[in-house]
């Protein structure tokens, strides 16, 4: 089955863990819709907020829609902006952090990694 979904239009929640500062969390495609592989998540960090210091053994690509940023790659943050590709490796440490207007980005993740209960901070 086809989908057509407005990112401005699709719910966000809180994400809710241990490390988050205002990040918001929309599924924009999952297991619920049908989608076999992957999972398509937008995130909303507020300005100066963060997703966790984390790791896990699964690969996501992620694309900067709006705002500025760093994100926690190979030790080290690198600067981020709109228009920016950032491809995370399995088992690489990151964490995604907002600058002072915020930041919004696309997450694709596997499906199973993403479904019920996954942490969901990117």
């Amino acid at each position: 089955m086809a989908l057509i979904r407005n990112i401005d239009e699709t719910p966000a929640s809180p994400v809710q863990m241990d490390g988050v500062t205002g990040v918001t969390m929309s599924l924009m495609v999952g297991r619920a819709d049908g989608a076999p592989h992957f999972a398509l998540r937008s995130f909303i960090v507020e300005p100066e907020g963060h997703s966790p210091r984390h790791s896990h053994d699964y690969e996501h690509e992620v694309y900067i829609i709006s705002g500025t940023g760093e994100v926690l790659l190979e030790g080290e943050y690198r600067p981020l902006r709109q228009g920016d590709v950032v491809y995370v490796p399995a088992d690489e440490e990151h964490q995604f952090r907002a600058g002072k207007d915020g930041m919004r980005f696309l997450c694709l993740v596997p499906v199973e990694r993403n479904c019920g209960g996954e942490t969901p901070g990117s």
